[in-house]
């Protein structure tokens, strides 16, 4: 996805904060969606945004030095941060982006849509903590939550995205309660002996991954399985034992019908989508494509260069590659391993031939893929005082005044901040590399030694 115009936004500056209001739990309805106030027109700029209060918490992201005009990278390629938009409190835990919107999920009991620098809309969930977030293309976001559910939502009209409407789960509840009356759609879960609908997770969606092409949604979880669904009508086509310990990632492989999932256990399994009986799938395992024993935290796919690459809790980011026209058996080429973090690899994003990989060592480092199997740094982008859970990035339509090209790159932390970030690709990026300060704009972070992750901690990400 190109879009300037959703950088352009963000360099905006907002001339006021809103002051406003978070609900009680008390005032909780499950799952309810709220909408925020519409942006200000640009005929009342000068309005302050507080004329409209928000049924959320006050405010909690501000915009700070480097994202207006003023900035020193707004008009420049060098790589470095435009700005930062810091929540007063809660970790952010995922992250996608959707044209000119941001979706940010956090532990709170919401997820919340940015738009012109403003919290522009945003979902009251009742489960708390959000751990995906994947938008499709007819509007739909899908939300994959601790509880074991995954929520789907709707933005009201084309005309007025800022009304955005829960229009389901999945699974259905029409479909859970039909299988709720039948004794073998129930599965052993392995915790002493309870049993649970094969079609319904069982623990935390750690993961969601669209595959556009064949119309379905993978979804992830901490309950060892990964299952099936049907985009059309919302439907649960298989549930897959996929791994002896959680399942923190899977990703549509975009070629070939391949599909991949990673896994505390130290594993990445690809598995090959078939047609099933009545319009199903079945997912058949090909091959182990990593056994060790530190943890799979990300995986993410270069579709066109038909690359994959594995983020790891031993702070590798390795990589295959898929030739093109080989036979079904032949072994994908690894090309090795990339280590440029001192903790675990906890994110990975990618776009072009850019990888972008977050870390535990609070920092993000940007790769760029060459000939062969070479990759090169292009930066190591530090200012985050919390593990980095989440990235994202986008290319600009628009190539730097000496031609070349340039990202924006969106990470989320732990610390409770989104940064914005340019980089480019330029070979004296590294040189006119801007790093940034380990320090917070605003508020009172907590000290780095409350970030020492338990081992088992980062193995379930």
């Amino acid at each position: 996805m190109r879009n300037h115009k959703k950088l352009l936004q963000f360099l905006r500056p907002d001339p006021a904060v809103a002051a406003v209001k978070m609900p009680s739990d008390d005032d909780e309805d499950d799952d309810r969606c709220t909408p925020l106030p519409s942006p200000m027109s640009s005929g009342s700029a000068s309005t302050s945004a507080a004329a409209s209060p928000s049924p959320y918490m006050p405010s909690p992201w501000v915009n700070l030095p480097g994202l207006g005009a003023g900035s020193a990278l707004a008009g420049t390629g060098a790589t470095g941060l435009l700005g930062s938009l810091v929540k007063a409190d809660g970790h952010v835990y995922s992250m996608a982006a959707a044209g000119d919107l941001l979706y940010t999920g956090t532990d709170s009991k919401n997820v919340r849509v940015w738009k012109d620098q403003r919290e522009f809309a945003g979902f009251k969930c009742g489960s708390g903590l959000v751990k995906a977030i994947v938008v499709a293309g007819d509007g739909r976001i899908y939300t994959g939550h601790q509880d074991g559910k995954v929520r789907v939502w709707r933005r009201d009209s084309a005309d007025d995205t800022a009304v955005h409407k829960r229009v389901g789960s999945l699974p259905r509840l029409g479909e859970l309660l039909r299988s709720s009356v039948r004794p073998s759609h129930y599965v052993q879960t392995g915790r002493r002996k309870q049993s649970a609908l094969w079609l319904r997770h069982f623990d935390a969606v750690s993961c969601l991954s669209l595959d556009v092409e064949a119309g379905v949604i993978y979804s992830g979880s901490w309950d060892r399985t990964f299952k099936v669904w049907r985009v059309a009508d919302s439907r649960c086509l298989e549930s897959v034992r996929a791994h002896d310990d959680a399942v923190n990632t899977v990703s549509a492989a975009g070629f070939d019908a391949l599909a991949f999932t990673g896994s505390a256990d130290g594993t990445v399994k690809v598995w090959r989508r078939e047609a099933g009986k009545h319009g199903a799938t079945r997912h058949v395992m090909e091959r182990v494509l990593r056994k060790a024993d530190s943890a799979v935290t990300a995986v993410a796919v270069a579709s066109e260069a038909r690359v994959v690459y594995v983020a790891s809790s031993d702070g590798a980011v390795t990589h295959w590659q898929w030739r093109r026209g080989a036979a079904r058996e032949s072994a994908p080429r690894n090309g090795g391993a990339l280590r440029g973090h001192r903790m675990a690899v906890l994110s990975l994003a990618v776009a072009g031939r850019v990888v972008v990989s977050g870390s535990a060592d609070r920092t993000v480092c940007v790769w760029r893929r060459d000939e062969g199997a070479d990759h090169s740094r292009l930066a190591v982008l530090t200012g985050h005082t919390g593990p980095v859970k989440c990235v994202a990035m986008d290319e600009e339509e628009s190539l730097d005044a000496d031609g070349h090209r340039r990202w924006v790159v969106y990470s989320g932390s732990l610390d409770g901040s989104v940064k914005v970030w340019r980089v480019s690709d330029a070979p004296d990026a590294m040189a006119a590399m801007a790093r940034t300060p380990a320090h917070v704009w605003k508020g009172s972070p907590s000290p780095l030694g409350a970030w020492s992750t338990p081992r088992r901690a980062l193995e379930r990400s």
